[in-house]
């Protein structure tokens, strides 16, 4: 074996080793990072639950029900603008009108 051929061989082992080291030092900054996040997240939490019970207890709030209509109401009007007598087609028959108006889903 010659010099130059133990050089080489001394390169390529040193770079593995090299690469080795770099990958152990990345694996631990990660770590790092995440266990600064999992750290900021819990004191956050701390925080939130800190000023969640301090707070005064809200009161429930209960949703009003659409059963009956309301003296004056304007009558076939739905909340969102559409009369209630407009129909909405048929899941098949709308996917006949696409298919038909060209489209292939």
């Amino acid at each position: 074996m010659t010099k130059d051929d133990r050089d080489r061989a001394e390169a390529r082992f040193n770079k593995a080793a090299k690469a080795a080291d770099e990958g152990k030092s990345g694996k631990t900054d990660r770590d790092a990072a995440a266990k600064a996040v999992i750290d900021n997240m819990a004191r956050l939490k701390a925080l939130r639950l800190a000023r969640e019970a301090a707070e005064p207890a809200r009161a429930v709030v209960a949703k009003k029900t659409r059963s009956a209509a309301k003296p004056g109401a304007k009558s076939g009007k739905t909340g969102s603008g559409k009369t209630a007598s407009a129909k909405t087609p048929a899941l098949g028959e709308w996917l006949a009108s696409q298919v038909n108006g060209g489209r292939r889903t």
